[in-house]
């Protein structure tokens, strides 16, 4: 059913476009009512205006609190025009009908991210009528059509001209279900802020604001469908938060769930930083005083897996770094044995344009790799109210994030022989790349780069005879880092067959007193961290 537009009522906190919107309609004889600041800007755009207390007869009141709250709005809203009691209800009560309404809210999310928001100030900034005539328009979407961003203008006006002034079925109903998506997402918003403000982390019913960012190609697998939504409050520097660069392949589900474990683990390192992940577990991980040099030593680190993965770096990407990048596998992995090599995804904080020129143009598969630039990191803006969430059938599990690193004040040292300086960097290493990979975990590391992973294992003693065999010869002398304590000292004398010099480990076993006794009997020196960071 095509319903005729006559008169409609406008009324937007972000007036781009609002003006040219206004006239569009005005252009097709709508009349337009507005209230307030709104009112104001279209009447100095040259746009003719009828002011809502015009219409309900009552001013605005209340510091403008109350201004549409009025049967003379909501009735013009919500009546069913084929209803003949509703139709007597209008003409005794002198209601006119609203065939458009453009809302959108109070930025009240912008408002709380502020620096220094009050709660006074965010509760100001919650909107009342503009959801109440969202609402109500979107209910009556069979007779009304509710508009509620800038983007949706230009569709609207062009589906009026071409149908004589009048709006689809088919478009309001499109437009009406973004709207109580808005209204679902405000409250959302309003209801985790407020959450916050009273200490309370985990409130009888939870709501979580989202917006889809994008629909992927597929999702873990090609018959299942995709789609990234974006959380609207988010101010960490992250994947999320990641512009993707012109040029490559279309990002996909399990590029971005790779891209995001690389990206984080890369986080945790102030010095330059470099990581290769492979199936959401780090392959690669180094740091040095030179991002090259990071790089060069986290491929290094198992070059064979690190064909088709995920680089991660901390660093801008400059020309000499993308060429490095481009040329692993002749300059470095062809005699450490690989294949070949290219990557899926380069994430970083930016790119000089000769860089992505480089990349684009050096390899074949450069011109496939995505590129994700996300800004300067700012280790300081982590964002620890932000849940982990995990689903399962049914229902989700949700959790704080694990933010703890390496925290030098929660460091024990239970062994006679305590590690050198260069042997608790390494240990350092060793522990933040251990939180980042699949339980049962155990990490080694050896001059600063990560050298052997056991990943995911059903128990830790195989996790670290898999670590043990990969890293070959630099298990010589290398830092051990475990996710969780060692329940029997079986772990640290296969370390010691291999020549691991130091470990890292939470503690708090019933058996510490049997599993320090082998580190001292086999000269290890050995570190509680004094937590634990099993990863599922």
């Amino acid at each position: 059913m095509d319903v005729r537009i006559r008169r409609a009522l406008v009324s937007v906190s972000d007036k781009s476009g609002i003006a040219e919107f206004a006239k569009g309609l005005q252009a097709m004889g709508v009349e337009i009512i507005s209230t307030g600041g709104t009112a104001k800007s279209l009447q100095q755009a040259g746009v003719k205006v009828v002011s809502v207390d015009t219409v309900t007869g009552f001013p605005e009141m209340m510091d403008g609190r109350v201004k549409t709250l009025h049967p003379k709005i909501h009735g013009g809203l919500l009546a069913i025009r084929d209803n003949a009691a509703h139709a007597a209800a209008m003409k005794e009560h002198h209601i006119e009908l609203i065939d458009l309404v453009c809302v959108n809210l109070y930025p009240f999310e912008r408002t709380v991210a502020k620096t220094g928001c009050t709660l006074e100030e965010a509760i100001e900034n919650i909107d009342i009528g503009g959801p109440s005539m969202v609402r109500s328009a979107a209910k009556n979407h069979r007779f009304v059509t509710i508009v509620t961003r800038p983007d949706q203008y230009e569709t609207v006006l062009a589906q009026m001209k071409e149908n004589n002034g009048a709006t689809r079925m088919e478009l309001r109903i499109k437009l009406a279900r973004a709207a109580f998506s808005l209204t679902a997402s405000y409250d959302a918003a309003i209801a985790k802020y407020l959450n916050a403000s009273a200490g309370d982390l985990f409130p009888e019913r939870l709501s979580i604001a989202m917006v889809r960012d994008q629909e992927l190609r597929y999702g873990e697998n090609p018959h299942q469908k995709g789609a990234f939504y974006r959380r609207t409050d988010s101010t960490e520097v992250s994947v999320g938060s990641a512009v993707l660069l012109d040029g490559g392949t279309p990002i996909s589900f399990n590029n971005l769930m790779d891209a995001n474990a690389a990206f984080e683990l890369c986080k945790e390192f102030e010095e330059p930083a470099a990581v290769v992940v492979k199936h959401m577990n780090p392959c690669g991980c180094a740091i040095d005083a030179d991002i090259c040099r990071a790089y060069e030593k986290a491929y290094l680190g198992d070059v064979v897996s690190a064909f088709g993965g995920i680089v991660a770096l901390n660093r801008r990407v400059d020309k000499e770094l993308a060429t490095v990048m481009m040329e692993s596998y002749a300059r470095f992995g062809k005699a450490k044995g690989a294949a070949g090599f290219f990557a899926e995804v380069i994430i970083a904080p930016s790119y000089d344009e000769d860089a992505v020129q480089a990349i684009r143009t050096l390899k074949e598969w450069g011109q496939r790799v995505r590129l994700l630039q996300t800004g300067l990191i700012n280790r300081k803006e982590v964002d620890a109210a932000e849940y982990d969430v995990r689903c399962i059938v049914g229902g989700l599990l949700v959790q704080q994030r694990d933010l703890v690193g390496w925290e030098k004040e929660s460091l024990t040292f239970p062994t006679k022989l305590k590690p050198t300086g260069e042997q608790l960097e390494d240990l350092r290493i060793a522990w933040l790349t251990a939180k980042h990979v699949k339980s049962n975990t155990i990490t080694l590391v050896n001059g600063k780069k990560l050298v052997g992973v056991g990943a995911g294992q059903m128990n830790r003693v195989e996790s670290g005879l898999i670590a043990f065999k990969h890293a070959g010869a630099l298990s010589q002398g290398a830092a051990m880092g475990s996710d969780a304590f060692f329940p029997f000292p079986d772990n640290v004398e296969n370390a010691a067959e291999a020549g691991v010099a130091c470990i890292v480990q939470p503690g708090g076993s019933k058996k510490d007193d049997e599993v320090v006794a082998a580190a001292d009997k086999r000269g290890i020196a050995m570190v509680f961290a004094g937590k634990r960071h099993f990863k599922h």
